[in-house]
């Protein structure tokens, strides 16, 4: 699928930067500047310059419960435990007390995905020299097992609103990289396939379309499903990945990031098949959710270097399912020549379907 790597790292960039607008901040414009021919080396510059921001910030701190011996009454006292020391002729008051520390879930995540990164033999030199300068302000800070961190669990609030960026690329790394351990250390692997960047492929296009083309109404949107009864027990939720609505039209976008385009079965080509159905499957009902619009779908996949590559349209049962390919491998500006043309597309009137 790549034929420039350098070209695509620099393409993940601009669509970090879509999904993450922090990124287009001052402190990071340097790095849109600079040529990557390894993926390892653009996660540690963003990583380096978001983590050296927070340093000048100030880590995020927050309450944690100690328990202590203390001469003198610290906090609350631990009645049974003061009672042990007692017994013991320990002449010493157990406290509970509660103190501010960087050593949370946040800071422990950044330290851990560094640590990963100092690790790799891939990232330059330069990236560990400034990642290793800036985790001496971590000396407070425990090293975690990245496998066991609960991501659903993380929460943010006012004071640790700037983690967000931070967080998620660690998350990008730490999913996409830490694959396999050997003799107790982390073996990391290419991020680049299907699985990993898939996510990443979905909001860059969700984010893109929002902030470019606010004439149009972009979401993410369930779609109800079109019941005669009204009971939906036990029934998938159908969660759209992009959802476009211009006047009265809609374009549901099923973004699709994967090795091969097509599957292959006797030498002939053909969609796959639970991509279509499920598509179809979600123009349909939100077509029954809004009588009388113009409701059309599309499968929109990463290109790849398959000798076929899907451009088609279809007209199923009065509606309009299109198959199209992004080029990734190519300059930015054509990526978003290639994103336009769909807008354009939308704001043309609905031409009439006879039904198949």
């Amino acid at each position: 699928m790549i034929k420039d790597k350098s070209i695509l790292i620099k393409n993940i960039y601009y669509m970090l930067s879509y999904a993450f607008q922090t990124l287009n901040q001052g402190e990071y414009e340097s790095i849109a500047t600079e040529e990557f021919d390894k993926l390892h080396n653009l996660f540690a510059a963003i990583l380096a310059k978001g983590i050296g921001r927070q340093i000048k910030q100030g880590l995020y701190r927050e309450y944690r419960l100690f328990a202590e011996n203390f001469p003198t009454l610290r906090g609350k006292i631990d009645m049974q435990a003061t009672f042990r020391n007692l017994t013991a002729r320990k002449r010493l008051l157990s406290c509970e007390y509660d103190e501010l520390t960087e050593n949370n879930l946040l800071n422990q995540i950044l330290k851990a995905t560094v640590m990963l990164l100092l690790r790799h033999a891939d990232v330059d030199d330069g990236y560990k020299a400034d990642l290793k300068k800036e985790m001496l302000f971590f000396s407070n800070v425990d090293e975690i097992d990245p496998s066991s961190i609960n991501w659903n669990s993380i929460r943010f609030h006012r004071n640790s609103g700037s983690y967000r960026m931070l967080i998620s690329i660690c998350q990008l790394v730490i999913e996409g990289m830490l694959l396999t351990t050997e003799s107790g250390e982390y073996k990391l692997v290419s991020f680049i396939d299907e699985q990993r960047i898939s996510r990443l492929y979905e909001k860059f296009i969700l984010e893109y379309y929002a902030k470019e083309h606010p004439e149009i109404k972009t979401s993410s949107s369930q779609i109800p499903w079109a019941l005669d009864d009204g009971i939906g027990t036990l029934l998938p939720v159908m969660q759209s990945d992009i959802m476009l609505t211009y006047g009265n039209r809609v374009l549901i976008i099923d973004a699709k990031y994967y090795t091969r385009t097509m599957q292959t079965q006797f030498g002939t080509h053909s969609l796959h098949s639970g991509n279509l159905y499920q598509i179809f499957t979600y123009v349909k009902n939100e077509a029954f959710a809004r009588p009388g619009w113009a409701v059309d779908g599309m499968l929109l996949y990463a290109r790849t270097e398959e000798v076929v590559q899907p451009d088609i349209s279809y007209q199923m049962s009065g509606n309009r399912i299109s198959v199209r390919t992004l080029d990734l491998n190519c300059e930015f500006r054509i990526i978003t020549e290639q994103l336009n043309q769909v807008v354009e597309s939308l704001k043309l009137p609905a031409q009439p379907l006879s039904s198949v």
